[in-house]
């Protein structure tokens, strides 16, 4: 089993990515495991359409020690186990901390020995990089971090202070940087000032995603693009790169 996480400042696409890896993976036969750790809930949107899921900590404070995985692990139609961790209640408590209790919970719970996938994606709001969030990086949980960033400067920026925590955490065995995913949004040398940023921390775009009318289309539909537009340059983009985050991983599939 490998477990990566995605980063990436609030509305950069991260979550769209992460879908579509996550969907193109599914695709290829793998056993795929995706846990939103944003408070807002709505990493899994694109894979679950309009099915509402509890999320785990919604679950925790609802049915305390009666909690099951049933509760909180929902499979979509095209296969992918989809799991919120959720947030505290608005104005109270940490979302870092909640972020926490969520993934310990689904450890306590045996949910990767009850289901055994092949990959486990975390998908984690990458404004901050502290506490809860994190989490990801740290000793058994991701093996690598992959950052969905644009050229614009504050995406830049916030990729900068990923890039910079996964630094920091060297020697402890943590998780390691596996690359930039390009998610394009027409800014002025954009492909130039990314490919600086991916030099800097000493790592390589494993990616691009053009900006187009398909990706609006399949999240209006709350569909993955595999399912909307199969055939479109986007939905190969994607592909690709979830076949470079195998090749990087190392993934192979359970018998």
């Amino acid at each position: 089993m490998i477990k990566f996480a995605i980063y990436g400042k609030g509305g950069i696409g991260k979550s769209t990515t992460a879908c579509n890896i996550s969907a193109a993976l599914a695709k290829e036969g793998y056993k795929v495991m995706q846990i939103g750790c944003d408070p807002k809930a709505d990493s899994t949107a694109l894979l679950r359409g309009k099915t509402k899921i509890s999320t785990v900590l919604d679950a925790i404070r609802e049915k305390g020690s009666k909690l099951s995985l049933e509760d909180i692990v929902y499979e979509s139609e095209n296969g992918v186990l989809c799991v919120e961790a959720g947030g505290p209640i608005p104005g109270l408590g940490c979302a870092g901390r909640g972020i926490i209790n969520a993934l310990e919970k689904l450890e306590a719970l045996g949910a990767y020995q009850k289901y055994r996938p092949d990959i486990v994606i975390y998908d984690v709001l990458g404004d901050v990089v502290c506490g809860g969030f994190s989490m990801p990086m740290r000793k058994g949980y991701a093996d690598k971090i992959f950052i969905v960033t644009s050229g614009e400067k504050m995406s830049r920026y916030a990729a900068g202070n990923i890039c910079m925590a996964v630094e920091n955490f060297k020697g402890r065995g943590y998780a390691t940087l596996g690359g930039i995913i390009l998610n394009r949004r027409g800014v002025k040398d954009e492909d130039r000032l990314v490919t600086e940023l991916a030099k800097d921390f000493d790592t390589e775009i494993i990616g691009d995603i053009d900006r187009c009318e398909e990706i609006p289309l399949a999240e209006e539909k709350n569909s993955p693009l595999l399912s909307v537009c199969p055939e479109s340059k986007a939905t190969k983009q994607l592909c690709t790169i979830a076949d470079k985050i195998t090749e990087i991983c190392g993934v192979t599939k359970n018998a």
